[in-house]
């Protein structure tokens, strides 16, 4: 049986590769995009139309920054099991809570005549 630290260990090594094969490309990708619409805007007049997509990158960018320090500052990221584990617990909860009450629909007709 493996420790919980191998374990642990394996899998942080396991997100840092997959973080690289995946952010590796993408920044490239995005990078050498972003620079071609400043070379674009500078090297001609004609190139006015890329600011609006340099702008777009430049806010979406920020944008997800902004969200990635709000979930870091409100410790998302310390506890990723919990959210499950809450769900299923309510789930449980609003089980036990339909099986007491009867539905209305399924309610036995009562004749007052």
């Amino acid at each position: 049986m493996k420790s919980t630290g191998t374990n642990s260990r394996r899998q942080f090594i396991i997100t840092c590769i997959l973080a690289v094969v995946i952010l590796v490309p993408s920044l490239w990708g995005f990078g050498t995009k972003f620079i071609e619409f400043i070379a674009l805007f500078r090297s001609s007049s004609d190139g006015v139309f890329a600011i609006s997509p340099i702008m777009n990158y430049l806010l979406a960018g920020l944008g997800f920054f902004c969200l990635l320090c709000w979930g870091m500052a409100q410790g998302m990221f310390t506890d990723v099991e919990r959210p499950k584990y809450t769900m299923l617990q309510t789930e449980q909860r609003l089980d036990e809570a339909q099986q007491q009450h009867t539905p209305i629909a399924n309610a036995p007709d009562h004749n007052l005549t």
